[in-house]
């Protein structure tokens, strides 16, 4: 299942699966988040700004995506805002306190009462989903049997989907030729993913 994005690209929207759902599901009641305020993590790739963007364009609460890069004073602003405003505040970083630890107790105190999501790996079924959303995104054609060969052989992470596809991609545009079985096996025996692909 494809999740749109209201006024975003139809290529940036959100794959659900049994990775992200309870995540989703959560920022949909945020009357029973403590303090207004929710902790996003995941791992790399698995579309936590995309869900950031998604929630703030729905109207459902204010976003704010690198939390932990924000200046720390800015953060407690923000759940001082969101508790003046009953707005709920959602925040991409990492878990509070146990791994994302903040010198401001005020604000770690607080943070650290925030309800903590989490996108979990994706199963095979969001893996196939995830393939035709990356080779759509990219108008690649993949054979119809490629989910079937792929899903098994590719590493269990969205990053690592999402690389496979773009050297599918790449691979096809380089030999001029459908991406198709040869292809599949040149990809996912090169596909080990770049520092860059993971930001």
């Amino acid at each position: 299942m494809v999740l749109p994005l209201t006024g975003v690209a139809r290529e940036q929207s959100i794959v659900v699966g049994s990775a992200n759902e309870a995540v989703l599901r959560a920022c949909q009641d945020t009357a029973s988040w403590p303090f207004h305020t929710a902790i996003l993590s995941g791992p790399p790739r698995s579309g936590k700004s995309l869900i950031a963007r998604w929630f703030e364009t729905s109207g459902l609460g204010t976003a704010i995506d690198d939390a932990e890069t924000v200046p720390e004073d800015e953060l407690f602003h923000a759940w001082n805002r969101a508790q003046a405003a009953s707005r709920p505040l959602l925040l991409i970083g990492r878990p509070v306190p146990s791994e994302w630890k903040i010198t401001l107790p005020d604000l770690g105190s607080r943070l650290g009462a925030a309800l903590n999501l989490s996108i979990e790996a994706p199963d095979d079924e969001m893996l196939a989903g995830l393939i035709e959303a990356h080779a759509a995104q990219r108008g690649l054609a993949l054979g119809e049997e490629a989910t079937t060969y792929l899903v098994p052989r590719v590493e269990r992470s969205f990053a690592a989907v999402e690389t496979l596809v773009a050297g599918i991609d790449r691979l096809s545009l380089e030999r001029k030729v459908p991406a198709r079985l040869a292809i599949w096996r040149e990809a996912l025996s090169g596909h080990e993913p770049e520092q860059g692909d993971l930001l």
